[in-house]
């Protein structure tokens, strides 16, 4: 069975469906929930087919074991939606995990997000800041919609390469995205390129639905000093996708902030160092 987590949990032996109020008279979010104690939600990263199970399956049999551990598919990916908007997508993701939080009735958590996920996780620290206690965050903007680099440039190898298989999801833009993303050439295998293919293509309407939904660009760069919930940045030193320049900045920015550089890892830490990023994250939520 692939993708296990390391606790022999599965996807589909953790996978829930609930019907939330505000988003489309009713959305559909899918979700895992593993594990006992605090709240922790888990939203992932960006990309055609990625899914909050093969972004966090790797570290959920560590983090478990000290948290209830809330893995939330954001709106249309995997099976949450479909839906369509014409606002930041941020926003509507963030709006849409605590629209999770309320139908679970959990009145605040820690979140943990990667790429998008991190960046939902901040825009709820800005919007909704009495529903998180700490975030995580790593590979993500400061704005929807993306950043000005300084050094980098701009649209990444990691933004073209996503661009190319989301307007032809073919299995071999699948792999070429998949491996700009991740550093280890090797864990790009087969199973993963056909799980990230079928992710994405196996419904016509949600396809429909990411067509027809527009993000609009913020800036939420003026909103940063803000933030009053501690956070952790977890950064690949070789993401392609979003340049580490942007977390430094970032850094800062936030007042309670900490910065941790994962070495010869990509855009997707979660999956390519589970060991090393658990720990960070562990450490950090339970307070050092």
């Amino acid at each position: 069975m692939p993708f296990v987590a390391s606790n022999g949990l599965t996807e589909a032996g953790t996978s829930r469906i609930i019907k939330v109020e505000g988003e489309a008279g009713g959305m559909p979010v899918h979700y895992h929930d593993v594990g006992q104690g605090d709240p922790v939600l888990f939203l992932h990263s960006y990309g055609p087919g990625t899914t909050a199970w093969i972004t966090f399956h790797k570290t959920i049999g560590a983090l478990s074991q000290h948290f209830r551990c809330i893995l939330m598919d954001l709106p249309n990916f995997s099976k949450t939606g479909p839906i369509v908007y014409r606002e930041g997508v941020h926003a509507v993701q963030a709006r849409t995990a605590v629209a999770l939080l309320d139908a679970l009735g959990i009145e605040q958590a820690h979140w943990v997000g990667s790429s998008q996920g991190g960046q939902s996780s901040m825009v709820a620290a800005i919007t909704y800041p009495e529903r998180v206690r700490k975030f995580v965050m790593g590979g993500s903007h400061i704005g929807t919609g993306g950043d000005r680099y300084l050094m980098a440039n701009r649209p990444s190898e990691g933004s073209r390469a996503t661009r190319q298989a989301l307007d032809e999801p073919s299995r071999e833009n699948v792999r070429r995205y998949l491996r700009v993303h991740i550093d280890d050439e090797s864990l790009v295998t087969d199973e993963l390129v056909d799980y990230i293919h079928r992710a994405h293509t196996w419904s016509p309407e949600f396809m429909e639905a990411r067509r027809q939904s527009v993000s609009t660009p913020h800036d939420y760069t003026p909103d940063l000093a803000s933030i009053q919930a501690p956070v952790l940045l977890v950064h690949g030193r070789y993401d392609r996708m979003v340049a580490f320049e942007v977390s430094i900045a970032i850094l800062n920015h936030i007042a309670d902030s900490r910065l941790v550089l994962l070495n010869n890892c990509g855009h997707w830490p979660p999956f390519e160092k589970p060991a090393e990023w658990a720990a960070q994250v562990l450490a950090f939520l339970r307070g050092y």
